[in-house]
């Protein structure tokens, strides 16, 4: 028998094998910060655990502890059959290519062929053990291995991925790697299956064929989500990171997500109720314990013939009664650690202060006939005819498939991508909130002397012609306008995030983006603690970075919010209270978004549907 069908037969046994993880008793933490306590769970086959909390309650570290790429430091996890796994990123191998993913899928589950095949082949009909052909034959079905090149290339279609097998995984943008590997993982159609906030990059369609095939899925499911509608749609489960009264992350077996916060906010005000209770008992015996050393020390000099020292020994028995009572409350009390943060949504303006006899604009921002062309001669956005204009208070809903030009037309709008062809118009005072789709897919900055730096402040200062007569006074599609946060100081020493909210600021104030009087506190604002502000931006995680840029989007107290899939890596909790926060700001909002429950919440609003 060959190393391959060996190989593959053994990939083959443990597939057919019992389907599910189980961690008991898991606890990890980073130095300084426990992430996960005692943690127990079971996931069998055909159950869909939907992994919830805020952003930084250790959500992503918990799925790699369970993948095994960390090590619990208490407790361990067992897992049965093949395991897949999809992280937020994808570290690029130099030189790798789409076909290389797309070949590894393929050869993993043809190794369950390949099995089939030494098996057959070296079946003795009078010797044989027919429960190891019958369990080759039955991992052959369940991967359907025949079908794997078909599925590959359903996945990589239907999620809008790249299919030719020859691009570099360097050369494509971050959504485009995940859709490749996401897709690769999909035919897979491993026994165990980890995904990371497998929607972010994905569009309403791409949405729609990840959910019926999570729904199908066989074997056992963990994902990390914010998207609503996939918690309702395909969790058996839900396991909140956030800590519960006993200090756990807690497992709710409501599969709604209206049952589930309905159960968690029973459950947090009961919680509160019973801590307010323990203090206001812990107050009044305090308050019992002072009173008594008072008579204890007005005892020790008694007038004559009061019997002093029975007094004395009676203020003695109640001190040490009151000192067991509240002893005795402090081993039975509640500790509840800080409770979640809540977003404080500033009360943003609708219109710019202008000068006595100057009317208010009719519009905040106006964009016609936009035409964008990427540098490799590619059409990125293209409305000939069409005119967008953003009034005081407006609202605008932008929906369309990948690649139709979402993206492109808010960078246009908030004047962070220069036009290849159109007139944008800025009324003069109107400050801009920009939230871009990624932070690592965001360009660099004109630099002052760099071809763009004039041309990004002559937009600010009133209006933007970019026509046909200026195309050659700036690269295609180089940013402009609004300055970029910064990371790390010159020396390259990671900045905090007070620091980089600092300096950003300034930077905003430098070019006369922002009204000095109407400066937005990062830590008033209820999206990062102010631990988390105080540690670098590098070492925060990817959705207390996404807050960090929402925070950044707020600094200027904007006229105009533009916001790019707002709800990626947000906490569920957070997309909640930002879309109340949205629908009731004074400001105008400008949001392109595939969350599903976002736009249902937002289908009132007036839509552009793009492509």
């Amino acid at each position: 028998m060959s190393a391959v069908p060996d190989e593959g037969l053994a990939v083959a046994e443990e597939a057919v094998g019992t389907v599910q993880l189980v961690a008991e008793g898991v606890t990890y933490g980073w130095p300084g910060r426990s992430v996960v306590t005692d943690l127990g769970l079971v996931v069998h086959a055909g159950d869909r655990v939907g992994l919830v909390g805020e952003n930084g309650a250790g959500k992503t570290t918990l799925l790699r502890v369970l993948a095994g790429d960390l090590v619990p430091q208490a407790g361990r996890v067992r897992r049965s059959g093949t395991l897949a796994v999809v992280e937020q990123a994808l570290d690029v191998v130099p030189g790798s290519t789409v076909g290389d993913l797309v070949a590894a899928t393929q050869a993993r589950v043809r190794a369950a062929q390949a099995a089939l095949d030494a098996a057959v082949a070296g079946f003795d009909h009078e010797s044989g053990d027919l429960a190891r052909l019958g369990a080759a034959l039955a991992a052959v079905e369940r991967l359907e291995a025949w079908d794997v090149d078909r599925r590959v290339d359903e996945a990589l279609t239907r999620f809008g991925a790249p299919r030719d097998t020859g691009r570099r995984l360097d050369e494509l943008s971050v959504g485009e790697r995940y859709r490749v590997r996401l897709a690769c993982r999909i035919a897979e159609r491993a026994d165990l299956l980890l995904l990371d906030e497998p929607t972010n990059h994905l569009d309403a369609a791409g949405i729609e064929y990840l959910t019926a095939a999570l729904r199908a899925w066989p074997g056992g499911l963990v994902i990390v989500t914010h998207d609503r509608r996939l918690l309702d749609e395909v969790m058996t489960a839900i396991l909140d990171m956030d800590p519960s009264m006993d200090g756990r992350p807690a497992l709710y077996g409501a599969t709604r997500y209206a049952d589930y916060r309905f159960t968690r906010d029973a459950m947090l005000r009961r919680w509160s109720a019973r801590y307010r209770a323990e203090r206001k008992r812990a107050e009044t015996l305090e308050r019992r314990l002072d009173a008594s050393y008072e008579g204890l020390s007005d005892a020790w000099r008694p007038p004559k013939g009061s019997q002093g020292h029975r007094r004395a020994t009676r203020a003695r028995i109640h001190v040490k009664a009151a000192d067991r009572l509240v002893q005795r409350l402090e081993a039975e009390g509640v500790e509840v650690p800080v409770p979640p943060l809540a977003l404080a949504f500033p009360d943003l303006p609708a219109l710019p202060t202008t000068r006595d006899g100057v009317p208010q604009p009719a519009a905040l921002v106006e964009l016609r006939a936009p035409r964008v062309v990427a540098p490799d001669g590619r059409v990125r956005l293209d409305l000939p005819g069409h005119r967008l204009a953003v009034p005081p208070c407006g609202r605008l809903l932008v929906t369309g498939p990948n690649g139709s030009g979402k993206s492109t037309l808010l960078a246009a709008l908030a004047g962070t991508l220069r036009l290849d062809r159109g007139v944008r118009t800025v009324a003069p005072g109107v400050r801009l909130g920009v939230l871009g789709q990624e932070r690592d897919g965001r360009a660099p900055q004109p630099a002052a002397g760099q071809p763009g730096a004039e041309h990004a402040g002559a937009e600010h200062a009133g209006a933007e012609h970019a026509g046909a007569a200026d195309a050659g006074a700036v690269d295609a599609g180089l940013p402009v306008g609004l300055p970029s946060v910064d990371e790390r100081d010159p020396t390259g020493r990671p900045l905090t995030g007070f620091d980089a909210y600092a300096r950003h600021a300034l930077d905003l104030l430098r070019a006369g983006l922002v009204d000095p009087d109407r400066l937005v506190p990062v830590a008033a604002l209820g999206l990062l603690t102010e631990e988390d502000l105080e540690r670098p931006l590098v070492e925060l995680s990817v959705g207390q970075r996404r807050r960090f840029d929402l925070a950044c989007a707020l600094l200027a107290a904007p006229h105009l919010l533009v916001l790019d899939e707002p709800t990626n890596h947000l906490s569920v909790h957070l997309v909640d209270e930002l879309t109340v926060a949205l629908r009731g700001t004074s400001a105008a909002v400008v949001v392109a978004t595939h969350d599903r429950q976002m736009r249902a919440d937002l289908a009132d609003w007036p839509a552009l549907e793009l492509g």
